[in-house]
């Protein structure tokens, strides 16, 4: 695999841009094919086997792109699909959710440790799995907060109905005595504000998204597949698909991305 082939980083639709944003900051001599799936989001209420299917047909069309290695910048998919597909596909695949449980696990004083995602993340339990099988001592307080994911998709980032929302979801959790809260969806980031807010300052917020770049860029130097061509511009060291919706979706990314997007490729992901 040649080291200046693209990372393929794909999720249920805009919140996987908190991935690539980071991995922009963390590794910016990397290329990037993104793929958002915006016809078939919210991922969080679908069964295991959907997810693995999308996921099956999303690695199909990157590996058509020619990438190197797969970021699943999506929570649930992480939960229900990166076991399967990385014994499908020869190529490296990571997801967000082992590099956040392990921070969380490293950053926690008091031992209690909460979880915000979709339905579909915390059904899986798989957070609290690996939570448990660094520190089988931890406390793990998960709580679904699904409407979060469409009120992002809305661009409503720092409205009162947001906030509002973040309060009915959040205070259980705050009442839990937790001092440390993993963002368990991309796009929860998004929203860090708001929710950091409703949490108080004594609690630590882990953004999956972040730590998902550093484990990348150690995978790419260990796999001898970091990048050391020079940079181009974002133009050409960067490409965007989507499933539906391009020009919402570039409205998005454009108000979150480091630079405009100027060209975003739908296409028809049922046929990989």
């Amino acid at each position: 695999m040649e080291k200046n082939a693209p990372i393929g980083v794909f999720d249920s639709g805009v919140g996987g841009l908190t991935v690539v944003r980071e991995i922009m900051r963390q590794i910016p001599n990397e290329r990037i094919v993104y793929f958002g799936d915006t016809a078939r989001v919210p991922y969080g209420s679908k069964s295991k086997d959907t997810i693995i299917k999308y996921s099956r047909q999303i690695i199909r069309f990157l590996q058509g792109e020619g990438v190197k290695a797969i970021v699943i910048a999506c929570n649930t998919a992480s939960a229900f699909a990166i076991d399967t597909v990385q014994k499908e596909f020869s190529m490296p695949i990571i997801g967000v959710v082992k590099s956040g449980a392990k921070v969380a696990v490293d950053t926690t004083k008091n031992g209690r440790i909460g979880i915000i995602g979709t339905e579909g993340t915390i059904n899986s339990g798989m957070y609290a799995s690996f939570i448990k099988a660094q520190n089988p001592n931890a406390e793990v307080i998960a709580k679904a907060c699904p409407l979060f994911v469409p009120l992002v998709e809305e661009g409503m980032l720092d409205d009162t109905i947001t906030e509002q929302v973040a309060g009915r979801y959040l205070t259980a959790l705050k009442n839990e005595n937790i001092d440390t809260l993993i963002m368990g969806c991309t796009h929860y980031p998004l929203i860090k504000s708001t929710i950091q807010k409703v949490m108080g300052e004594g609690v630590n917020l882990v953004n999956p998204a972040y730590e998902t770049s550093i484990e990348l860029k150690r995978l790419l130097e260990t796999e001898g597949l970091a990048n050391v061509c020079e940079v181009d511009s974002p133009t050409l060291m960067y490409r965007f698909y989507v499933s539906d919706a391009a020009e919402k979706f570039k409205d998005f990314a454009n108000s979150i991305l480091p630079f405009d997007i100027k060209t975003i490729e739908q296409i028809n992901i049922e046929k990989y």
